[in-house]
């Protein structure tokens, strides 16, 4: 410990003291007699800098094969962690629940924690943390899943948990009334954030208030599912011949084929199940200006769109290079809204397709209320400038390199590939789908960003959402439209306030 003397009036040292002052002494020393002329005149500046070329991405090896009841199977081996994880796409979603808006989620959630006709959902739990393991299940707008993780000894145990789960669901009543109170406080809390307003009242105004891809979960649909809804909604979707299953990990091929068959071999397929119609898809609104008046706000949530495309449209690579000269850091619509006229401090337009109907072409940010039309027309003048003008070639290659190097990170891990494999079987893709895009992306041109602008980008047909406080505002929003509709998001069920 270092003392101060007061006899000789110096600082006291221990033995290591000493050692590390010395070390400390030489390493400076050393430092200072370098030459260290070299780092200047090697240092570049990062766009000088020369990287070589990628190597090329593939995918693992993997199995695929169909069960005698239908049931697809995925088997992805990675030995590199003694973990093995699972996931089943059930082919179904919200979008097929019909008029009984949150059916669909509640048996996503119920299904695992209603428990199973053999396991209640507290013994479940307990045998699965006993043992750090876990299965889920949950529903989204266009599937179902399920999915266990465990370590590869307990694979049996947690497999058959899993496949209980998925064949026997217990749907206990009191687990669904939890649920559904649970949803009732999300529905109570859903105009807290004006971001997520203008999310949600956008994609109204776009798909239209009854859409399936729109639609919001009310008190009264709520109350009006049963136990019953949820036992019909399963009945009609979980089949083994409805089912993908892929399982990647630490495991012997052999005994996870036969382990499979134990499980799911004697699940009976349904025969009637037919291909699900979707829901026919139209904009609802083409063009317009909207506003959710929120008084209490100092700046304005905007956004603007219309109907977008699919995936699958050849298109899809060149309006993604398109993306990429919109957004991000040395994007147009940063450089010009951000930086230049310090509009906003974040600010994009993206075209975001969807796998099996179309997505949506959504631009926007979060201004100062008293430039929100300022805003709103800068965003217009660079989407129609894509249009009129051609692309740099630093914009391109830019927009292009940035998708292209990343295109790695779409390869990081096992589980990621077999996703991947599961989610193009789903949707009726091929299996090299991003392989091919990545091809499309390398040969896209200026031209070819010029001309998808023009083809798919609607200046005509924007829908315009405001999510602000109006008086405030330096122009007012009808210096966009001689028309502008007030969109009322007071929650049916309760009293109408300043917050909603």
């Amino acid at each position: 410990m270092l003392r101060f003397d007061l006899k000789s009036k110096k600082f006291q040292f221990s033995k290591g003291q000493r050692f590390v002052f010395t070390l400390v002494i030489v390493v400076a020393c050393l430092l200072v007699n370098l030459n260290f002329s070299w780092a200047a005149t090697t240092a570049k500046h990062y766009t000088d800098l020369k990287f070589p070329p990628v190597s090329a991405v593939k995918l693992p090896k993997y199995e695929r094969y169909v069960l005698e009841n239908g049931l697809v199977v995925y088997l992805m081996e990675d030995h590199e962690l003694p973990l093995v994880t699972g996931t089943a796409l059930i082919r179904t979603g919200s979008r097929l629940e019909g008029e009984k808006a949150g059916l669909a989620s509640l048996v996503g959630s119920t299904l695992r924690s209603g428990g199973t006709k053999k396991h209640s959902a507290d013994e479940l739990n307990e045998i699965l943390e006993q043992r750090a393991a876990s299965v889920e299940t949950d529903m989204s707008e266009a599937a179902g899943s399920a999915s266990f993780e465990t370590l590869s000894e307990d694979i049996e145990m947690a497999f058959g948990l899993f496949t209980e789960v998925l064949r026997e669901p217990a749907f206990a009543q009191e687990k669904l009334d939890l649920e559904k109170t649970q949803i009732r406080g999300g529905i109570a809390r859903r105009n807290d954030s004006p971001n997520s307003i203008a999310s949600r009242e956008l994609r109204k105004l776009i798909y239209g208030k009854e859409s399936p891809y729109s639609r919001t979960v009310e008190y009264t649909t709520l109350d009006k599912i049963s136990r019953e809804d949820l036992l019909k909604f399963y009945q009609q979707y979980f089949h083994p011949n409805n089912i993908i299953l892929g399982i990647v990990g630490d495991f012997n091929p052999q005994k996870m084929r036969s382990l499979i068959q134990a499980k799911f071999g004697d699940w009976k397929p349904n025969t009637q199940i037919a291909k699900t119609q979707l829901p026919q898809v139209t904009q609802a609104n083409l063009g317009g200006v909207f506003f959710v008046n929120q008084p209490q706000l100092t700046q304005s949530s905007v956004l603007i769109g219309h109907l977008g495309g699919k995936f699958d449209n050849p298109d899809y690579p060149a309006l993604d290079v398109m993306n990429g000269v919109l957004n991000g850091f040395g994007g147009r619509l940063f450089n010009e809204l951000r930086s230049r006229q310090g509009l906003a401090y974040s600010v994009y337009g993206m075209w975001s397709p969807r796998f099996d109907y179309p997505g949506t072409f959504v631009a926007g940010g979060q201004t100062r209320t008293e430039t929100t039309v300022q805003f709103i027309k800068s965003l217009e003048t660079e989407i129609k400038r894509l249009q009129t003008e051609n692309v740099t070639a630093k914009e391109l290659n830019n927009s292009k390199d940035s998708t292209l190097n990343s295109f790695v990170f779409n390869f990081q891990n096992p589980s990621q590939n077999l996703s991947r494999l599961m989610r193009y079987e789903y949707y009726g893709y091929p299996a090299d789908f991003l392989f091919r895009y990545q091809k499309a992306i390398t040969a896209t041109t200026a031209a070819d960003v010029k001309r998808v602008a023009q083809k798919y980008l609607k200046p005509e047909n924007l829908v315009t959402l405001v999510v602000g406080n109006q008086t405030g505002m330096k122009q007012p929003l009808t210096d966009l439209a001689a028309k502008v509709t007030t969109i009322d998001i007071t929650i049916p069920g309760t009293q109408p306030s300043a917050k909603n």
